[in-house]
């Protein structure tokens, strides 16, 4: 029997997750509910079985499954695990590890979501939370508590500044379990699973999905890590919608496509900035004089479709984002129209002062993630709107 060659990444996106489609070259959609059992045996065996996939979808739902399937190929894993949200993925998997008297390693660096939910709902719930510089060598490491650290979580690239944690150093560390937001560089930017890390995490509405229309998150790990966050899953309710699942599994056969376009305009994009008089620094890792290049061209396999840059104050960043024409005005990334934000005010809004201050979230930063249209486009789009500066 001849074996068949091993598929590129890309080519993975196009194969992955027809487990239930049949002939369909379109996924197929099961929208119930609730299924039928062959009475009292039968419905026993599947309520009582893991991730049936046919008995109620809030345990499993087999489009929901066919979109795991495709995450857990990409992603190099022995399973994913769906959610109806990133922030649903983050809390139902923290709480399902982690409960009073844990303690949490986190990097200061995080989406405000994340961060809000460490400091507020775990510390509610007696879960202590250290969180260390992701810059410094070693942290993660050296903060970890023998016998009482149950997870270690860093967000890679980071949301807006992009600052980088070392996955090999993630990796190496022994006793608790270890967690990468890898929602930034999709599966095919970045393996961390391949680093030795224990769950890859993303948001996927964003560039899994990547065109505005799904609302998901997804975990990929060991199988049976993910059987035991499942068994806490099913009672914390994040439960994945089919119809979200669908459109995300089209998000994955482009996903190829769609970043190798985004991530070639993201560079030029970057380095037009990089030598703009009304830019005074980029955060994209790309660039040969960012700070992680070199640990970027380690572990990265694209580097990137969003990239954030710092005019001269809130002021600036309110003109810019009144003068793209192109370019809309939204706190979303990913998907195929190129949105701008301003963290201070949006994503990160939630920070006190301080922790703005702390994480980098400056009233100049501007955060942009590229999209499908003609790079020049961009370029001269984001041009004529930086023109508008006094």
């Amino acid at each position: 029997m001849v074996t068949p060659p091993k598929q590129s990444p890309a080519t993975q996106a196009i194969t992955a997750g027809r487990a239930h489609s049949g002939k369909s070259l379109a996924p197929a959609l099961w929208a119930s509910s609730t299924w039928e059992s062959d009475g009292l045996d039968d419905a026993n065996r599947r309520a009582t079985s893991t991730r049936h996939n046919d008995f109620y979808s809030r345990y499993a739902n087999p489009t929901v499954e066919q979109f795991e399937h495709a995450v857990a190929e990409l992603e190099g894993a022995e399973a994913a695990l769906a959610f109806g949200s990133g922030m649903g993925a983050i809390a139902a998997t923290v709480f399902a590890l982690c409960g009073t008297g844990s303690h949490i390693v986190a990097q200061r660096q995080l989406y405000a979501g994340t961060l809000a939910f460490l400091q507020g709902p775990c510390q509610r719930m007696g879960i202590d939370v250290t969180f260390i510089d992701v810059s410094t060598p070693g942290a993660f490491a050296e903060a970890v508590i023998p016998g009482r650290t149950m997870l270690v979580i860093a967000e890679s690239p980071s949301n807006p500044r992009l600052e980088l944690a070392d996955l090999d150093e993630l990796g190496s560390i022994r006793g608790p379990l270890t967690l990468v937001d890898s929602t930034f560089a999709t599966p095919l930017g970045q393996q961390p699973l391949a680093h030795g890390v224990d769950i890859s995490l993303h948001s996927a509405t964003k560039g899994i999905a990547g065109h505005n229309d799904a609302t998901l998150g997804v975990i990929a790990g060991d199988c049976d890590l993910l059987d035991d966050i499942w068994a806490y899953a099913v009672l914390h309710g994040s439960t994945p919608s089919p119809f979200d699942a669908l459109n995300a599994l089209r998000g994955i056969r482009t996903l190829g496509v769609r970043t190798r376009q985004q991530n070639e305009s993201a560079r030029s994009v970057a380095v037009m900035l990089a030598d703009h008089p009304m830019v005074s620094v980029v955060h994209y890792p790309g660039l040969s004089e960012h700070p992680q290049h070199a640990l970027a061209s380690r572990q990265l396999l694209q580097y990137g479709t969003v990239l954030s840059f710092e005019v001269a104050d809130r002021a600036a960043a309110q003109r810019f984002l009144a003068s793209v024409q192109i370019a809309r005005c939204a706190t979303s990334l990913g998907g195929p129209e190129t949105l701008v934000c301003h963290p201070a005010t949006t994503t990160h809004a939630s920070l006190t002062l301080d922790e703005q201050v702390t994480t980098g979230v400056t009233d100049g930063l501007i955060r942009l993630s590229v999209g499908l249209e003609e790079t020049v486009d961009i370029l001269a789009d984001i041009e004529q709107a930086l023109a508008a500066q006094p």
